[in-house]
């Protein structure tokens, strides 16, 4: 039981760092790890990957807020196409056809892989963003934050604002329709569609993933699906993880973060295009 407690408190921890560097949830790596090395049953797996979301956005929300990092005007505006993305996503669920949407979002993700290796080629560090946008400066949606790894403060301006809305309520429709989680779309819709700086993008999804799990924690809560033995010291780990990879992500420069998303993403796109095609990963 206490080698169980141990492995759960290093896997949070690992996954901690990683979801506030990223801005991802920490679910891509604990529902495998819990399903294939621990054997857990994947209800249980999921359930522990929402307190996982919820746990990573609060430690790393903190410290974000406190240095200024993530757009709270960004995230409270496109939540709301998250929101109603995921409602209708809902309702949809048994009328449209999950493998083609699979394959879908699968591809959106591949591409958005491959985009984000031809930022890497370029010169650009990801700090620069000179251009105005008109609803942009009519939702006063602009930002600036302190990069330490320049050592100044970067002012940028958030673009195509209707496509990052449009992307965001389809990272909705994804997690209603199909149940997963969304914080790559979240990542993406900022730093590849709205041309916002990748560490504001990645800090601002922490916090908008928390919010949208939040309300499917209390589902998976009274279904059973939430054991507290697994989720507690997950939470524990995932907490003290988050800490560490707020403060982490401030040091690395953009074009570092970038390496190690990139095979994430294309991970997640190459698994659910697959599983679109019926092919299970166990």
């Amino acid at each position: 039981m206490l080698n169980q407690v141990l492995i759960l408190l290093a896997a949070g921890l690992v996954a901690g760092i990683l979801g506030a560097i990223l801005g991802l949830g920490g679910g891509i790596i604990l529902t495998p790890f819990l399903t294939l090395a621990l054997g857990l049953n994947i209800k249980y797996a999921i359930g522990a990957s929402i307190i996982a979301v919820i746990a990573t956005s609060s430690g790393a929300t903190i410290a974000y807020l406190k240095d200024e990092m993530l757009n709270l005007r960004v995230a409270m505006f496109l939540e709301i196409a998250t929101s109603v993305g995921g409602i209708v996503g809902a309702l949809l669920t048994g009328i449209a056809p999950t493998s083609f949407l699979f394959v879908l979002f699968g591809a959106l993700l591949v591409f958005s892989g491959y985009n984000m290796i031809r930022k890497l080629r370029s010169k650009s560090d990801g700090t620069v963003n000179a251009e105005d946008d008109k609803w942009a400066k009519k939702l006063n949606l602009d930002g600036q934050y302190y990069d330490k790894v320049v050592q100044r403060e970067v002012s940028y301006h958030v673009k195509n604002v209707p496509g990052g809305f449009t992307m965001m309520f389809g990272a909705g429709l994804a997690s209603g329709l199909l149940g997963i989680g969304s914080g790559a779309f979240k990542v993406i819709a900022m730093d590849t569609i709205m041309k916002m700086p990748l560490k504001p993008s990645s800090a601002t999804s922490n916090l908008m993933m928390g919010v949208t799990a939040a309300a499917s924690a209390t589902v998976y809560f009274f279904n059973g699906s939430i054991r507290p033995e697994i989720a507690a010291p997950l939470a524990l780990g995932i907490l003290t993880g988050a800490t560490i990879g707020s403060r982490l992500m401030q040091h690395l420069r953009a074009k570092v973060i970038r390496i190690i998303f990139i095979p994430i993403i294309l991970y997640m796109g190459i698994q659910m295009v697959l599983r679109g095609f019926g092919v299970s990963f166990g």
